[in-house]
């Protein structure tokens, strides 16, 4: 039996406490966990790295097997990191992996990149209907075609898709400059955005426009919703297709060419959107025929549109009326009825010039004729209650 004394009298070393306190490692490592490491060598289908005061690492197995076209570019003395997943093996090693470290380290890059809004310059490596493929640290990332800048967007008369896929795969191969709009690790999928990239260098050129300024730039887009207008280098305004002239503008190919110069009136700014008006600098109608009309006149128009709604007239160039659905009874005899392009008699039964609101009455073909014999028929209705009344 060994018998143990205490003497009262026997102070601690506290340099020698001090020393070994230091030694431990003020943070615990746990599984998971990235950790930077000393390549110490290679040993067949193994990896040993050191890690400082946690001791060694080794990469080995499958994990060797996942990285290895990174090792084999290894030397000693290389740092690298990798992540823990196994703190101490049977012979006292922590077992690391370098891939998941490396996909890891790239989401957490791609976290900051988002939060930086940094601008990153890459290739495109292919097209599809929706946009653009686009690869960053072994990653395909999707750029979708709303999110190009205008001088990339696809202007596709019509919006068939297979012209809008020809013109997007235009940019493959091209490098173009984007930042990251969304990203997801769990399902590997990066979204990229061309407008976030120049949006500071556009901010500082469209701070140069204000509402109210009338421009003159040339036409370089013609599509079905109206037309792109160049204001300087790297900026351009959209006039849309109800922006383009009082009168009803149905295609505007057949008024307007890429490569014409235009002026045009900003009507406002949105961010980096500039939206124009052609028509904005052309007399307004309504103000033109504002006395021209009123309540209860007979006024003869052509039909330009038939819908659900009704049949849409135009009385002069600019001016249009609604004849409800309901002076027809229904669509299908509304159809019967009318044709587009014929012109027909009207009455107004709301005229508000200054909300540029026109209601009429459908009248036909024989505007007045109609109307006489309907008045006629009421006056004569009139006169036999009146009669009946006096019996």
């Amino acid at each position: 039996m060994v018998n143990l004394v205490m003497d009262k009298d026997i102070k601690p070393n506290n340099d020698i406490m001090d020393a070994l306190l230091k030694a431990q490692p003020k943070v615990f490592l746990k599984i998971g966990d990235l950790i930077e490491g000393q390549v110490l060598e290679r040993e067949g289908a193994k990896l040993f790295l050191d890690l400082g005061i946690f001791g060694t690492g080794i990469i080995y197995g499958q994990e060797y097997q996942n990285a290895r076209e990174l090792i084999k570019n290894l030397k000693p003395e290389d740092k690298v990191t990798a992540k823990i997943v196994e703190l101490e093996n049977e012979n006292g090693f922590v077992e690391l992996s370098l891939k998941e470290a490396g996909s890891e380290m790239v989401w957490k890059e791609a976290k900051e990149l988002k939060e930086s809004q940094e601008a990153l310059n890459l290739k495109v490596v292919e097209a599809n209907k929706g946009g653009v493929v686009l690869e960053w640290r072994g990653i395909k990332g999707f750029l979708p075609a709303s999110q190009l800048k205008a001088s990339h967007y696809p202007r596709v008369e019509g919006g068939e898709k297979e012209k809008i896929f020809d013109e997007l795969r235009k940019l493959v191969g091209e490098a173009i400059s984007v930042t990251i709009l969304d990203f997801d690790p769990k399902e590997n999928k990066l979204i990229f955005s061309e407008k976030g990239a120049e949006s500071e260098d556009l901010k500082k050129v469209v701070e140069k426009y204000k509402v109210g300024d009338i421009i003159e730039g040339e036409i370089t887009g013609v599509v079905d919703f109206g037309i792109f207008i160049k204001l300087e280098e790297g900026l351009e305004g959209l006039a849309h297709i109800s922006e383009l002239d009082w009168a009803l503008v149905e295609n505007p190919n057949t008024l307007f060419k890429v490569g014409e110069q235009i002026k045009s009136k900003i009507i406002s700014i949105d961010g980096d959107k500039i939206s124009l008006s052609v028509k904005a600098l052309k007399p307004d109608p309504w103000e033109t025929y504002k006395e021209k009309y009123k309540k209860g006149d007979i006024v003869e128009g052509k039909v330009l549109r038939l819908n659900k709604f009704g049949a849409l007239v135009t009385l002069d160039t600019g001016i249009y009326g609604l004849a409800h659905i309901s002076e027809f009874g229904t669509e299908r005899k509304m159809r019967e009825m009318v044709l587009v392009g014929e012109s027909y008699f009207f009455q107004i039964v709301n005229y508000k010039p200054e909300d540029k609101k026109l209601s009429l009455s459908f009248l036909g073909k024989k505007g007045y004729r109609i109307l006489a014999k309907s008045r006629a028929v009421e006056s004569k209705n009139l006169v036999v209650q009146n009669a009946v009344g006096k019996h």
